[in-house]
């Protein structure tokens, strides 16, 4: 891609401050006396440019570490807790250490992360608001998205396609091919009330596989959506089992919802896979020891952390916007769907 950003330099700042880079030196590092006027100049330039000191090559001069920060909606699920270990190693071997962050979308939140001058924002988030990703970029710190939703219209960030939307079809597929063609949706739950809409790269590809495959020409209406805790959504599906709406499959957005919906329909008395088959998404250990086993669709954590450390280190270096890079999914076919 053609698109770059220049970070502004020392020497920037130094011509704008009219001072010497190696006065804006001793006011960065603040190990020197610097005439207040000076010292105030200084400040007001890096201010005014968004300047912010190249960690690689503080580390070089043995003075700081590189930092990385990676947000997320869900710190505590599996998934990315197995993400965070594999960026960890990959981001360890170039030097630089990882911070997980929990999204808690505020301005507050991100001028207290742009503050801390990270070398890179890897972010993995369905609800972080795209004004403030933006925000980053606009700072001049390289930022890297997991595309879990749509992001045509943030500009100047690297980009790696986990291959949701594509999983995500290719699940309706494989369910219609076992003759499962009335396939409930199932959503997450929420306390904070974030859920799917078209923007969230799984619940799209669902959408478009059902209209597509001529499933059903609605699909907004076979999907759980809008609970806001464990109990609320197998309620849920309990009530859309009882309302006399034919359901022989259910694909569950990640694998504790669709373990969650195969409970409540057990309970009510349905059988797995017999009458419904179940299938989840993100190849957790939780789908190995339910009943029956669950199929899910593994997301290739190894590939997505040692591409975006990639891309972060490119960005910092050459000051270059990477080209985007796609990495497929695959299903992990389990006892849930296979009759």
């Amino acid at each position: 891609m053609d698109s770059k950003f220049v970070r502004p330099t020392r020497k920037d700042v130094a011509k704008l401050a009219g001072v010497s880079e190696t006065v804006v030196s001793y006011v960065i590092n603040n190990n020197r006396y610097v005439a207040q006027d000076k010292r105030v100049r200084v400040q007001e330039a890096i201010k005014k440019l968004n300047y912010r000191p190249n960690s690689i090559a503080r580390t070089l001069k043995g003075k700081s570490s590189n930092h990385i920060v990676f947000i997320a909606d869900q710190i505590v699920t599996e998934h990315f807790s197995l993400l965070i270990s594999e960026l960890d190693e990959c981001a360890y071997d170039k030097g630089y250490m990882v911070s997980l962050c929990s999204n808690r979308n505020t301005e507050e939140f991100v001028r207290e992360i742009i503050g801390r001058c990270c070398d890179g924002i890897i972010i993995s988030s369905i609800s972080f608001t795209k004004r403030f990703i933006q925000m980053f970029i606009d700072a001049n710190i390289p930022v890297v998205l997991l595309e879990n939703r749509d992001y045509s219209e943030i500009h100047g960030a690297g980009r790696i396609n986990n291959g949701l939307y594509e999983g995500s079809r290719e699940c309706v597929r494989y369910l219609g091919s076992l003759g499962r063609k009335n396939i409930l949706y199932i959503d997450r739950y929420s306390a904070r009330g974030h859920f799917s809409d078209m923007n969230d790269l799984r619940y799209r590809g669902f959408v478009h596989q059902m209209e597509e495959s001529g499933y059903s020409s609605n699909p907004l209406e076979r999907v759980i959506t809008g609970c806001e805790s464990v109990e609320a959504l197998k309620q849920s599906v309990r009530d859309y089992l009882e309302s006399g709406e034919k359901v022989d499959a259910f694909f569950g957005r990640n694998d504790k919802v669709a373990c969650i919906a195969m409970q409540a329909a057990q309970e009510a008395g349905y059988r797995i896979p017999e009458d419904i088959a179940v299938i989840g998404f993100d190849n957790s250990t939780l789908g190995q020891y339910v009943m029956p086993t669950l199929t899910s669709v593994e997301i290739r954590r190894p590939e997505i952390a040692r591409t975006a450390v990639d891309m972060l280190q490119e960005m910092i270096e050459q000051h270059k916007i990477p080209d985007p890079v796609h990495v497929s999914t695959k299903i992990i076919y389990r006892k849930s769907t296979d009759i």
